[in-house]
């Protein structure tokens, strides 16, 4: 192993951005709840059961592309709706409509709370440089370009493969591996030559999938062993532990 924790073949690393470089999982979650919540007590009244922000989130959504996420949760709870149309109201009744409420309560949150990154992560980030690796962030959040800004990462990431550069070429989302596979492809590396950084368990179905040199889970949730059981090569609880460095 190298002096930042990666088999010495590794050039590029991918690193997954809500719970692995930002703690904007915990706003994506709390995001869900809300939106998913006031959908529910409208839908079934005051007696409907809540959507947890832990076992729902980590399960139907974490990691997902955002109608994704609305589909399988609503499935869970034996829901149908329309699909709608990518740009449907947030008012509307449809899978769509959902996620781009879901959206905008994101952004407000963003907006008002700002970013702040995993002082680990950052120190991860300087040592994957200095080594001379190129960097990507793999996320499917549509507002990843926003939050890196917001944390002042951007000028670590090498490649950015978001929400939108997904749409835009037909990528199929985690827990398939097009995203990571089309950012080692950006960096100009083979799978076999990238390590995957995530913290969800469909991201590491996807590094799996993708069959990449080495998958780092992320846990910051308490899930370790399902991590390994999805594939992760490693788990760490912060990126700092990778290089001897206390977060």
């Amino acid at each position: 192993m190298t002096e930042i924790g990666l088999p010495a073949g590794v050039r590029a690393c991918l690193f997954d951005l809500d719970g692995v470089l930002t703690p904007t999982a915990k706003v994506h979650a709390a995001a869900w709840k809300q939106m998913f919540d006031d959908f529910l007590r409208n839908l079934q009244g005051d007696d409907f059961r809540p959507f947890d922000a832990h076992e729902d989130y980590d399960r139907y959504v974490d990691g997902r592309p955002r109608a994704d996420g609305v589909r399988t949760f609503l499935a869970s709870r034996d829901i149908e709706l329309p699909e709608g149309e990518e740009d449907d109201p947030p008012e509307r009744q449809t899978v769509h409509g959902l996620g781009n409420r879901k959206n905008l309560l994101v952004l407000e949150k963003i907006r008002t709370e700002g970013v702040q990154p995993y002082p680990g992560s950052v120190r991860y980030l300087e040592a994957v440089r200095k080594a001379g690796l190129r960097t990507a962030c793999v996320s499917s959040s549509a507002n990843a370009r926003d939050v890196l800004a917001s944390a002042g990462l951007t000028d670590l990431i090498d490649v950015r493969v978001d929400g939108r550069l997904a749409a835009e070429r037909g990528l199929r989302g985690k827990p398939k591996p097009d995203t990571f596979l089309a950012a080692a492809e950006e960096l100009g590396v083979a799978a076999e030559q990238a390590a995957v950084f995530e913290d969800a368990l469909v991201g590491m179905d996807a590094g799996r999938s993708g069959r990449f040199g080495y998958v780092v889970g992320v846990d910051r949730v308490g899930q370790a062993d399902e991590l390994r059981s999805h594939g992760a090569d490693t788990v760490v609880a912060d990126l700092a532990e990778l290089i001897g460095v206390t977060a």
